[in-house]
């Protein structure tokens, strides 16, 4: 499996330079910055849908840490109050 997917790799330096080229024609040198503002908004917007979702799952990890523990604390209470 590793060896089908070896050939595959990121662009380096002068390919790089190509794809810039192609995206100039392509597009154009006006269409140029709106473009390359449209992904900066949309890589701002994954990075904060990124760190909210991060957020969810350490409250909820929070949240059930919280309901585990409570128990065990009302059992030791009531266990302070029986001796």
């Amino acid at each position: 499996m590793n060896t089908t997917l070896s050939f595959i790799s990121l662009p380096q330096g002068g390919e790089m330079v190509l794809i810039f080229i192609v995206i100039l024609l392509l597009f154009g040198a006006k269409k140029l910055p709106q473009l390359a503002r449209g992904v900066g908004k949309s890589m701002g917007e994954f990075k904060r849908a990124r760190e909210e979702f991060e957020h969810e799952i350490t409250r909820a990890e929070h949240e059930e840490v919280n309901k585990t523990e409570k128990p065990t604390e009302k059992k030791k209470i009531e266990d302070d109050e029986e001796a």
